[in-house]
């Protein structure tokens, strides 16, 4: 079963006017996603997802113009081989790593839903793992800046369905950021785990003001509040609290950069994302080399389906298995385009899929519905 054919399907939903989401990073106005359909000699066919890395059309080209070429004739089952030639010949050796990084990931995806495909088997089980209950927060591009009781209120709303946890974006102010981070915790009570992420906004000295207040509201996690190199914050940071852990990893491309965090010991969170940091083949290797400091994963999800499908799958494959970053976002019509990737449950918790490979149906007319609109994703 030979490759014979990569292809990177860019696609972008455009926010509806006067709805763009504001964040740490600025005001969301698009989604964007990137399937990778991988095609075999013998005629099976794979999809992936790789993150468009706010260029989703560059992105896309790597995928089709260097990857695809670099890896066409090799054995599609040998996920481990094709990892290894792509980061000989493009990743070690010609840069570009974030991005190549990026595209492999979607490569990497489709051929493990080719191997569950091939195996008739769904991809937690071909990775060892079992159809068990995996715990989930509300997340996605959602639950920002807005004022504090609707804040309070959209919170609510979640755990109403089932969540037994929810995320918050910070990085505002941090008196803005405690007292919407206040008025969530008196609504929701203490039962519900907070968890909040700072999307990179924070300076060290946002962080020696804000950790008082997170410890006080029992806060679960301070995430990403400073860049993914600022590695000398991340340290600092980490001596400030012992009860409010902090969280990255969405940023951090390959096992090479995760080999940083566990050397500085300074991020106790560790939150790969498979369309990112090198897909399933990569991710297995960060949570094995994390399960050895006793440090969780707890992954985060990119726009498409296909990405939280096969996050749910590896999740019920691991020891170190977190929470599931699930989106509740309103305004993401990529997370359900080819059918919903995970059910949440009065338990608020979710489990994998039980179809051959990632597990979703991919119409491939679909595409035509979210035309590519290249560029930045945020103003």
């Amino acid at each position: 079963m030979k490759i014979d054919s990569v292809t990177a399907f860019p696609m972008t939903y455009e926010f509806p006017k006067g709805k763009t989401v504001p964040m740490g990073i600025g005001n969301a106005q698009k989604r964007d996603v990137i399937v990778v359909r991988v095609r075999t000699s013998d005629g099976l066919v794979g999809y992936g997802e790789s993150h468009p890395g706010r260029s989703p059309g560059a992105v896309a080209s790597l995928v089709n113009n260097t990857l695809g070429p670099l890896v066409q004739g090799m054995d599609a089952c040998d996920v481990v081989g094709v990892w290894a030639r792509v980061h000989r010949m493009q990743l070690a050796s010609h840069g570009l790593g974030a991005a190549s990084a990026i595209a492999l990931s979607g490569i990497d995806l489709a051929l493990w839903d080719l191997r569950g495909k091939a195996a008739n088997m769904p991809l937690h089980r071909l990775l060892g793992g079992s159809r068990r209950r995996i715990k989930a927060y509300a997340g996605g591009v959602a639950m920002g800046y807005q004022a504090p009781g609707a804040l309070a209120d959209e919170a609510q709303g979640h755990v109403s369905r089932g969540y037994k946890a929810v995320k918050l974006r910070v990085g505002d102010t941090v008196e803005r950021d405690i007292e919407r981070i206040r008025a969530v915790r008196q609504a929701l009570g203490s039962g519900i785990e907070i968890l909040v992420d700072a999307n990179t906004a924070y300076t060290l000295a946002d962080v020696r003001r804000v950790l008082p207040a997170l410890e006080e509201l029992g806060v679960g996690w301070l995430e990403e509040p400073f860049a993914c190199d600022d590695f000398a914050s991340y340290r600092a940071a980490a001596q400030i609290s012992h009860r409010v852990p902090l969280a990255a990893g969405e940023n951090h491309y390959t096992r090479y950069e995760f080999a940083r965090l566990l050397e500085d010991r300074s991020v106790q969170i560790f939150q790969p994302d498979l369309s990112k940091t090198g897909g399933v083949t990569e991710t297995l290797r960060i949570a094995a080399a994390a399960s050895a400091w006793r440090i969780p994963v707890n992954p985060h999800s990119s726009a498409g389906g296909i990405n939280m499908a096969a996050t749910v799958h590896l999740l019920a494959a691991i020891d170190n298995d977190g929470y599931f970053e699930a989106c509740v976002s309103q305004l993401n019509p990529l997370r359900d385009m080819f059918g919903a990737p995970f059910e949440i449950g009065a338990d608020g918790c979710v489990e994998p899929l039980d179809r051959p490979g990632i597990g979703l149906e991919i119409d491939e007319k679909v595409f035509q519905r979210f035309p590519l609109i290249d560029g930045l994703g945020y103003a």
